[in-house]
């Protein structure tokens, strides 16, 4: 009996390692996976509206990554992690990114995660498979708004902010940007639904959605501008070929009397501290770069950086990042710049400040030969000399078009301007 009773209990053992190997091997075929193609993603604001964009899955030498479409734009995001029947999508920079569940085949459904410092937001999503509208349209346009215009966004106590609308309609779709003496929204895009417009963008940073009526060819009026979880504008628009916003330059907010810039912060490589006063800078022209890994414009204008200074560093130019974060901790802002940093290749140092975006001496506390740090990004335009010879507020970046072009002419002229002084 008692070998009977072993050899059953054997058999008993064996039927169960059997039984957990198959529940095993189960649970590791239902492992959620991504099929390649065209979602259409849905971020839902408290208040019932939508910021919808659209992103296209693939795979990537045996990996998952998906592409953010915001009109001619695709972002890269390569960081997706799988836990059960969970996904954790992260954006590569702007301390956001997605934590969703895969219902059947077909459909994502979760929460968009934005950390905003010490303030984290969290927001309804979806995403459907194979959806490649932006928005649905059921009439045609009753007019083309291609073009430049004065649009007038009314904030708080009324205030009214005129910038510059760019937009190109092709039958319904719309695409295009806005302007403002800091930068501009980057790549929007959407439609012109009979007289209905519907325009938006998700970067990560920026989430957008923008409505109106299209009056006519040349009147935009009852416009709504959603922006994040709660910010809510209205605005309006009429079209005006000879829109502008400033220049950019600041020659004012130069403190001669602060003397030439000598400053030292640590690298968000480690490694010590990087001084302008360092030997790699003596008798070069050198561009100061004033970002925070948070702010989209910055993103773009380090892009241009990165590729600019790889070009151009022997001919005497060199580049220098100092970063504003969210927070004064300074692993915290080390680890959200050098996923910055990283996603552009940038070659040239990144510091870190240790003074917040919101601080309102950072100026002083840092760069004294500024009497402000006005808008992120600024760039400095340093001689040979060690002086401040220009100051640029702002960044048009591609998805302004021509205004990118200008942009990039002017940065070449005023380099080229500072290499032949003596």
């Amino acid at each position: 009996m008692k070998n009977k009773s072993t050899s059953l209990s054997k058999s008993v053992i064996a039927i169960l390692v059997l039984m957990i190997s198959a529940i095993s091997i189960h649970w590791m075929e239902k492992k959620p996976a991504l099929k390649p193609g065209r979602w259409r993603a849905a971020i839902n604001r408290p208040d019932g509206q939508q910021i919808v964009f659209n992103f296209e899955t693939k795979d990537k030498a045996g990996k998952p990554v998906l592409y953010i479409i915001n009109g001619s734009e695709r972002l890269l995001v390569d960081s997706i992690g799988f836990s059960g029947d969970s996904l954790f999508i992260q954006m590569p920079f702007f301390e956001s990114g997605f934590r969703v569940k895969l219902n059947g085949e077909n459909e994502l459904e979760g929460t968009w995660v934005k950390s905003y410092g010490e303030v984290i937001q969290r927001l309804p999503f979806k995403a459907r498979y194979n959806t490649i509208e932006r928005f649905a349209t059921t009439a045609i346009a009753t007019a083309n708004i291609t073009g430049r215009w004065s649009a007038h966004f009314k904030g708080k106590n009324d205030k009214v902010s005129t910038l510059t609308a760019e937009f190109t309609q092709d039958g319904a779709h719309l695409t295009g940007t806005f302007l403002d003496p800091t930068g501009d929204y980057r790549f929007l895009e959407g439609v012109v639904d009979g007289d209905s417009l519907k325009l938006s963008g998700f970067d990560g940073g920026h989430a957008f959605l923008f409505t109106a009526k299209v009056d006519d060819g040349n009147t935009i009026s009852s416009g709504k501008f959603y922006s994040g979880a709660k910010g809510l504008q209205d605005w309006s628009a009429e079209k005006n070929a000879n829109a502008a916003i400033p220049d950019g330059n600041d020659a004012a907010n130069i403190n001669l009397a602060a003397g030439k810039l000598n400053f030292s912060f640590p690298s968000i490589t480690g490694g010590g501290n990087v001084s302008i006063k360092d030997k790699q800078y003596a008798n070069k022209v050198v561009v100061i770069q004033i970002l925070g890994s948070w702010c989209p414009n910055c993103m773009d204008e380090t892009s241009f950086l990165s590729d600019y200074y790889n070009a151009n560093k022997q001919r005497g130019v060199e580049v220098i990042g100092l970063t504003y974060e969210r927070t004064t901790d300074l692993e915290k802002s080390r680890k959200a710049v050098q996923s910055f940093s990283k996603r552009f290749d940038v070659k040239y140092p990144i510091l870190l400040t240790g003074v917040a975006v919101s601080d309102t001496l950072r100026a002083e506390k840092t760069l004294p030969q500024l009497k402000k740090i006005a808008a992120f990004p600024t760039t400095l335009f340093v001689n040979k000399r060690g002086e401040i010879a220009k100051v640029h507020i702002g960044y048009n970046g591609p998805a302004t078009g021509k205004h990118y072009e200008e942009y990039k002419k002017e940065f070449e002229e005023t380099i080229t301007k500072l290499l032949a002084e003596k």
